[in-house]
């Protein structure tokens, strides 16, 4: 399962002493990948906004392992001479505005940092004209959800009820013409990803079903749970992570490969809101969740992602099951809970990169 071993072996090779180039370093998947790539021996560049506090970066001190620009992807002119500096092999673009409750309070943001700051990356890129491998992060909220049973499969529909959605499947278009546009049978070859719900220790985040049950747990309080019922293709950041790595090694030798990508959960890993909540109870060893009638913004009701391409094309496919996933996301959190210090959470941090990558 997993990426397999020689694939493992085929990252290292791939990025030990190339120039990496992360934008959003300083968020959740951002910090999981920069610790990854340092683990595959990786110059690695950040290019950010500040950290919020508390958040991963922080609490696990990276400032202190790896040169990090805090800069906004809003800025074109700033972005192009960033990467004209780091002359980067490979960018993994991760920059976002990550929450749809945060896109409702603040729908321009959202648009021109979702939308237009992909488009300043790629323009940047169209400037400088220097061959490397982009992988365009996204999201599974890009398609255009009819509430189907079924997954969404690559070639989908964009789309998107809210603001935030919106601007991913924008996002996505922006990604798909500017690669028609300049960079066909070019040494610059851009991909996109979408992954699913992705759980994991370091998430901060407000409004966003695990950390917000990890504050309530920590404290003794009841979870509140606004979509009990919501289906979401829950996986742990490291399947999708894997799936970046793997898509851009294997992009830099076949041009091909510069499309659309799902990485997402095995289909019956796609569960409730309310049985994810369950599991972080058990996981953390004690607790209750609640549910209460509101009025809240619309967020859909069931969305999966169909994986076969990757699984197929790729070779890539999950490694952590459902339970596996979020009892290692609340092991993390408890470490965290008792106070463990930045060296020992960076420790843990990379302990399970390696448990992923050969367990």
């Amino acid at each position: 399962m997993g990426i397999g071993t020689g694939a493992v072996e085929g990252l290292v090779n791939a990025f030990r002493g190339r120039r990496v180039f992360v934008t959003g370093h300083t968020g959740f998947k951002g910090c999981w990948l920069t610790l990854w790539l340092e683990e595959l021996g990786a110059q690695v560049s950040g290019y950010a906004l500040a950290a919020t506090d508390p958040s991963m970066f922080r609490a696990l001190e990276l400032e202190k392992s790896y040169e990090s620009l805090e800069r906004d992807v809003r800025d074109v002119d700033e972005l192009t001479a960033a990467l004209d500096q780091a002359r980067p092999d490979f960018i993994f673009h991760l920059a976002a505005q990550s929450l749809v409750l945060t896109s409702y309070q603040d729908p321009l943001a959202t648009i021109h940092t979702n939308v237009l700051g992909t488009a300043n990356l790629l323009e940047a890129l169209r400037r400088l004209g220097r061959p490397c491998v982009a992988v365009i992060v996204t999201s599974d909220k890009c398609y255009e959800n009819r509430e189907w049973d079924y997954a969404y499969r690559e070639n989908e529909a964009m789309g998107g009820h809210d603001v935030y959605s919106m601007s991913k499947g924008a996002a996505e278009l922006v990604v798909a013409s500017y690669r028609r546009s300049f960079f066909v049978n070019g040494d610059i070859r851009v991909a996109s990803a979408r992954a699913g719900n992705v759980i994991g220790g370091g998430d901060w985040a407000e409004n966003r079903i695990v950390p917000d049950s990890i504050r309530a747990l920590s404290r003794g309080a009841a979870i509140d749970v606004r979509n009990p019922h919501a289906i979401r293709p829950w996986q742990h950041v490291l399947e999708p992570l894997s799936g970046y790595l793997l898509l851009a090694t294997r992009l830099a030798e076949q041009p091909e490969l510069a499309e659309a990508w799902n990485f997402g959960p095995f289909p019956e890993d796609a569960r409730t809101v309310g049985e994810l909540a369950e599991r972080v109870i058990h996981a953390w060893g004690d607790g209750t969740w609640t549910t209460e009638p509101r009025e809240q913004p619309h967020e859909a009701g069931t969305l999966r992602l169909a994986i076969d391409k990757a699984m197929v094309r790729l070779q890539w496919r999950p490694r952590w099951r459902f339970d596996d996933a979020v009892d290692r996301t609340v092991a993390w959190y408890k470490a965290a809970h008792a106070g463990a210090t930045a060296e020992q959470l960076r420790e843990l941090t990379r302990s399970q990169i390696r448990d992923y990558l050969h367990g």
